[in-house]
């Protein structure tokens, strides 16, 4: 839990509630369990609902530059419909299944500077207050982590994530965001990319994998962007290093040049079955040089495959300071 408080909108004396998330990593499109342990105030309350939300740290560009907001992407009811005696303790046990896109916030136990959280709503009396927060943490899908780990063994280094506002055109993406994972070039690719990015869009059938390079200029030729996207099962069993390296080299010699202004992946080819096109989000291509707060972990293969160290960005204490900090900050602008 982040921070836990009276319930004010509703008066002195009112109920408290205190969300506690079960302790284990969620997955993308898997189940989030834990409780709400609610204590009665000085007198009798009905409890309408009660309504987690999940909300996340979202980066927009817009034509003044860039900002950051909370978006909430998704709701659950999980209770309601009771009386609360006075100083009455109860807990109401919840279990609701996280969208297919939710992002990913750890890797191997390591944050990698993504907020997400869990917002839960107190209806009493037709009176709402959002009354806790807690830090929402998400591991990797295991198709998500062999993509991850193979870029690790080819040499290629974690520079930050984000989450872009805006829709990559031509996929099934379904919410109003996606994460971005930005990766220094192995050193093979460097003289050809200043960096790739990756997208994972989850869905129950698979992954689609979305790759962006960001090519070097020549010396009569200026840079250009590049984008392939493949798709992937959850339970592929391939040769994931050989694989990946296959996708990297598809993407590197992409020729389709881009202008500065021109939407995210427009009109580059479909590499995974050789058709259709894939257009870009609804949102022009932004700046992909910059990096974020609690940025700057680095990723690199290991023995075992791919490991995170933190180097300067985000420890987890911090993830969680920062969680508490940006929502609740976010809750006084909404009041």
């Amino acid at each position: 839990m982040v921070f836990k408080r009276l319930l004010g909108s509703l008066g002195v004396g009112a109920p408290t509630v205190d969300t506690v998330l079960d302790p284990a990593p969620a997955l993308p499109g898997g189940t989030l369990t834990g409780q709400v342990h609610l204590k009665g105030g000085q007198a009798d309350f009905d409890i309408d609902h009660i309504t987690l939300e999940l909300v996340a740290r979202v980066e927009a560009e817009h034509e003044d530059g860039e900002s950051e907001g909370a978006v909430v992407f998704d709701r659950f009811t999980v209770g309601g419909g009771f009386r609360l005696a006075a100083e009455e303790p109860r807990s109401v046990p919840f279990s609701v299944m996280l969208p297919w896109e939710t992002p990913v916030t750890e890797l191997y136990g390591q944050p990698l500077g993504i907020v997400l959280g869990v917002r839960t709503e107190l209806a009493v009396a037709g009176a709402k207050d959002k009354g806790d927060l807690d830090q929402l943490t998400v591991a990797a899908l295991p198709a998500q982590e062999a993509v991850l780990e193979a870029l690790g063994q080819l040499g290629f280094g974690f520079r930050s994530a984000d989450l872009e506002y805006g829709h990559i055109g031509g996929t099934g993406q379904q919410l109003p965001f996606y994460q971005e994972i930005e990766l220094t070039p192995a050193p093979r690719y460097a003289h050809q990319v200043n960096e790739i990015e990756l997208t994972f869009l989850a869905g129950p059938g698979g992954l689609e994998v979305v790759l962006e390079a960001d090519k070097r200029g020549g010396l009569f030729s200026s840079g250009h962007d590049a984008v392939t996207r493949f798709a992937v099962g959850h339970h592929d069993v391939r040769d994931w290093t050989a694989e990946v390296d296959g996708w990297v080299r598809q993407l590197v010699e992409h020729r389709t040049a881009y202008g500065h202004q021109a939407a995210y992946g427009h009109a580059a080819p479909q590499t995974d079955h050789g058709h259709g096109g894939f257009h870009g989000p609804d949102r022009p291509h932004e700046d992909r040089h910059r990096s974020g707060p609690g940025m700057g972990t680095a990723v690199a293969a290991g023995a075992a495959g791919l490991a995170v160290g933190v180097v300067g960005g985000m420890v987890a204490a911090e993830v969680v300071d920062e969680v508490g900090d940006f929502f609740e900050g976010d809750e006084e602008d909404e009041g």
